[in-house]
């Protein structure tokens, strides 16, 4: 048994709680004793395996890195602004991985198998994973982990930052001030609920702000209520929808509503809330183009069981969604690349990168 194995067996011999402070303490306490070559990184590493991802921790803990990407146990990668790179970052084995992510779903009463072989998760810190393992991951259990950034900067850090041009930070501005509908649209990754984020921050505190979202990530100040779903339990009960979160929502008497990411049939909700009073609601699509993000919101309104016809929503639409506002991925650097205009059926570009 190894410096590491040892030291950790003796920590869960004297039922220390799973506790990160905790279990250091009480392993710097046994070192001298029970492993006297242990280093603080040893120590680092025991309570790693113990209660979080365990070597990926030290990826996690990395300032530079917004996400850590799995492939497989000896295939380990970052992002690091905006940019890929590999790691020297091993698991021992392709179950270590999935012993790793059912230690930290365990306590949320969440699980991961043959036969529930995905989940998702939002971690003690907000950060978000998503975990699969075989037979659905070919080759082996695959995860990967977009952590949560509390600093949020402002449309001025984006100017400053190059992200966007003065007018069209100002156009932005003036739009979330005139409680205009706007829909943020790009890409994977290409910084949809960064700009969703710092645009909240642009709300008068006055207003009574209500936040739909998977995983609970944008950080309203003011006058606010934050919703969040939530997948079954290992049972498959609990399962809460964004669907039916919006729901909730329109009756906890918003001012504006926000939803983190349409995904489902909750584009007509929140379509609806865009007509029905609550103007300047905000939301993201996935799309790479302001007219693929118009189809995709009239595609996921129908997929529902409610049935409305098909010019009834794209009229909706059309009436509800004033802004559209592209991001994407230039050399590396998330950017606004095009603030549009709906007009009836048109897209009227009003801003371009």
């Amino acid at each position: 048994m190894g410096v590491s194995d040892r030291l950790a067996a003796r920590l869960l011999e004297a039922g220390v709680p799973l506790d990160r402070q905790e279990l250091e303490r009480a392993a710097r306490r046994l070192v001298p004793n029970e492993a006297p070559l242990a280093t603080s990184d040893t120590v680092t590493d025991v309570v790693d395996g113990l209660i979080g991802l365990g070597p990926i921790e030290e990826l996690l803990r990395d300032p530079t890195v917004s996400d850590v990407l799995v492939n497989r146990f000896d295939e380990i990668w970052v992002e690091r602004a905006g940019r890929l790179e590999p790691t020297e970052v091993r698991f021992v084995d392709a179950s270590a991985v999935t012993a790793a992510v059912e230690r930290v779903i365990a306590p949320l009463g969440l699980r991961l198998d043959r036969a529930s072989p995905a989940v998702d998760a939002r971690l003690p810190d907000g950060s978000r994973l998503h975990a699969v393992v075989p037979p659905v991951a070919v080759d082996g259990p695959a995860l990967a982990v977009r952590r949560f950034t509390e600093a949020v900067p402002t449309l001025d850090a984006l100017v400053a930052t190059g992200a966007i041009r003065d007018e069209g930070a100002t156009l932005l501005r003036a739009a979330v001030a005139a409680r205009r509908n706007l829909v943020v649209t790009g890409a994977t990754g290409a910084g949809k609920t960064t700009l969703l984020n710092i645009l909240s921050k642009e709300i008068p505190a006055d207003q009574r702000v209500v936040t739909v979202e998977d995983a609970a990530e944008l950080n309203i100040t003011g006058h606010s209520v934050r919703l969040e779903s939530r997948p079954a339990n290992s049972d498959g009960a609990g399962r809460v929808t964004i669907e039916q979160l919006l729901r909730h929502a329109l009756r906890l008497r918003p001012d504006r509503i926000i939803v983190g990411e349409v995904r489902g049939p909750e584009a007509i909700d929140l379509i609806a809330a865009m007509t029905t009073g609550h103007r300047g609601s905000m939301g993201t699509v996935h799309a790479s183009s302001e007219a693929e993000a118009l189809w995709r919101l009239e595609t996921l309104a129908l997929s529902g069981q409610r049935r409305v016809p098909e010019e009834t929503i794209r009229s909706q639409i059309q009436q509800g969604v004033d802004l559209l506002v592209l991001m994407s991925r230039q050399d590396g650097r998330r950017v606004v690349s095009a603030i549009s205009e709906v007009e009836d059926s048109e897209i009227k570009v009003l801003y371009q990168w």
